[in-house]
């Protein structure tokens, strides 16, 4: 009795032994490399289970047996929640680690940029160009997209502010322009509860479609507070605008890279040289700069400017000082060249 006590004790005792080995092999296993033949991604699908991506792991030989990760799962005491995305998994990666990735979701980040004055067409053009951005959108009309985000607004033009946007493999085009779109309002709200006071425009709105004019009309920053104070003062005094880059918005691919003068004599909704006030919507999507240009235009008493040619303005109070600013920056350079809003002023 005492020989099979002694043998039922050294047997338990060896099993705890070899179990306790077990565990440590097991524990060190974990936070060894894996063989990973080198530095990949590693793309987890959404609603992926532990179970699948262990078999996964052991389908590419980066680990021995599926029931080994999930044995070390349990045993570690690891997070076993598993985030959708692509994962940059280094050759020296170790089980343990590739399980803390996919815990913490560190999931690769993409960028792309939605350039200041670019019109709602290029937007979604550069959206197509993105390999790894979900396309849900490609075959959308603007009234779709504008439906989607739950807009009031029924033309997509300056609705989205342009910004560098991170994304990742699981994110859509929609995406980002639910980003872009959320972010012009939040922004051109605050923008508008800081105006100054007695703007001759009745909404955000309107002072969104003068941004996006101040932003196609000059690339020099310091010079679009003093731009729409020419527009501000034009408006003002019930003056039309006369701004080519509303002309050009509103010929559309019928633009060919030169204005003619049956362009400016055609009436459009965005011919300023035809109709008063400004036109139907934005012409361009404005960045913040220029939004704060329109709110807070100069001080000034000018009511022309005209381009020097190398991408600044020469600004005028009269007719008669525009005109020999024309005459010196623009019809000795090029002499079809028209001058703007005021270019070519009554």
């Amino acid at each position: 009795m005492k020989k099979m006590l002694l043998l039922m004790a050294v047997t338990l005792v060896l099993a705890l032994v070899m179990l306790l080995a077990g565990r440590q092999w097991l524990l060190h296993w974990g936070q060894q490399p894996m063989n990973v033949p080198m530095a990949t991604v590693l793309e987890v699908p959404k609603g992926s289970s532990l179970s699948h991506l262990a078999q996964r792991l052991e389908d590419m030989e980066w680990i021995q047996r599926a029931e080994l990760l999930k044995l070390y799962l349990r045993l570690a005491r690891q997070d076993s929640r598993i985030q959708a995305g692509e994962y940059a998994v280094a050759a020296t990666t170790s089980p343990q680690q590739l399980l803390q990735q996919l815990a913490a979701g560190e999931v690769i980040s993409y960028s792309l940029t939605l350039v200041d004055g670019h019109s709602f067409k290029q937007f979604r053009q550069v959206l197509k160009q993105q390999p790894k951005l979900k396309q849900l959108t490609a075959d959308w009309s603007a009234s779709d997209i504008l439906q989607a985000l739950n807009s009031t607004y029924s033309h997509p033009e300056g609705l989205f502010y342009p910004d560098t946007y991170q994304f990742t493999r699981s994110d859509s085009d929609l995406d980002i322009l639910r980003r872009a779109y959320q972010r012009m309002e939040t922004l051109l709200a605050q923008a508008w509860e800081q105006r100054d006071p007695d703007l001759p425009y009745d909404s955000a709105y309107e002072a969104l479609i003068m941004a996006s004019i101040i932003e196609k009309e000059t690339g020099v920053p310091a010079e679009r507070p003093e731009i729409a104070g020419v527009f501000v003062n034009r408006l003002r005094r019930s003056m039309r605008l006369q701004t080519d880059p509303t002309v050009i918005y509103g010929l559309g691919d019928a633009y060919q890279g030169n204005i003619t003068r049956q362009h400016l004599r055609t009436t459009t909704p965005y011919n300023t040289y035809r109709i008063a006030g400004l036109p139907p919507t934005p012409i361009a999507n404005p960045g913040l700069p220029a939004i704060a240009a329109a709110l807070h235009p100069a001080d000034t008493d000018a009511l022309y400017f005209v381009a020097r040619g190398d991408g600044s303005h020469q600004f005028s109070i009269s007719l008669q000082q525009h005109q020999q600013a024309v005459k010196k920056y623009q019809l000795q350079r090029r002499a079809d060249y028209r001058s703007s809003p005021s270019k070519e002023t009554q």
